[in-house]
């Protein structure tokens, strides 16, 4: 059953740009580029399940986030978005294009394929138990107990958007860890659905992840035969690492659909 999630709307006129976040981020993480997109378009951000502000449920499969975000969709009364996806949000908009094509007017894939791929978050697991457990009441606190665990800090700092302060002054996680961990392989899984999505697609890799690379390329075309490829100057963390580039790229997709 789909749950209601939480969702940041820009507002504006004609077909929006839908955003969804990858694995452990939120909404939030895109608000510098939404406020970039919003003069141009209507821009809405989606928190997935287990994340942000959105409810904590069993399941992390992708045909149930997908259907998340399609009966968003439907409340928002949207009957055709441009989907923007950052690793899983990626497999997410690429699950959601399968199994409701025609909602879909162009998909925007970052640094993702629609391959499985191997385990490789146990560190980070291990270091957002360790805040858990430590029970930080400031930033600094928190993120020495993720540094037990986590040796680069862009990534610490990137777990740490998920701390919220309680009642008690105490840091606490806002995502539901334990859904995610107990459905993790699905995450780590291919997209649902079957066959391929035939309309347009713009697919940003950084240059400098592993998550895209030449060989992955045949069964990304299999999937997404329309998309085009370009390689930015980053790592996985793309639209962090070159929020400029990554702008114009999206921009540039966009206003070619427009012409």
């Amino acid at each position: 059953m789909a749950i209601d999630l939480h969702h940041i709307d820009t507002g504006g006129e004609g077909v929006p740009l839908v955003v969804i976040h990858g694995l452990l981020g939120s909404a939030d993480n895109w608000r510098s580029l939404l406020k970039a997109w919003q003069a141009d378009r209507r821009v809405i951000a989606v928190d997935l399940r287990n994340h942000g502000r959105s409810p904590h449920v069993a399941g992390m499969g992708y045909a149930e986030m997908a259907a998340d975000v399609l009966a968003l969709l439907d409340r928002l009364g949207i009957e055709q978005a441009h989907l923007l996806g950052h690793s899983m949000g990626g497999k997410v908009v690429i699950s959601l294009a399968r199994l409701s094509p025609t909602r879909v007017a162009s998909l925007i894939v970052a640094d993702i394929a629609p391959v499985a791929y191997g385990h490789g978050h146990d560190s980070v697991f291990a270091a957002l138990r360790r805040v858990e457990s430590g029970e930080p009441t400031n930033r600094r606190e928190a993120d020495a107990l993720l540094a037990e665990h986590v040796e680069e800090r862009g990534v610490r700092l990137f777990l740490a958007t998920n701390l919220v302060r309680d009642d008690q002054g105490i840091l606490r996680l806002r995502i539901g860890l334990d859904e995610i961990m107990a459905d993790y392989p699905a995450i780590m899984g291919e997209p649902a659905g079957e066959g391929a999505f035939s309309g347009p697609v713009l697919v940003l890799r950084g240059g400098r992840s592993a998550y895209v690379t030449d060989a992955q390329l045949p069964a990304l075309h299999e999937v997404l035969p329309e998309a085009e490829v370009q390689t930015l100057d980053a790592g996985h963390w793309l639209h962090a690492e070159q929020p400029e580039a990554f702008q114009a790229a999206v921009n540039a997709f966009l206003e070619r659909l427009a012409d």
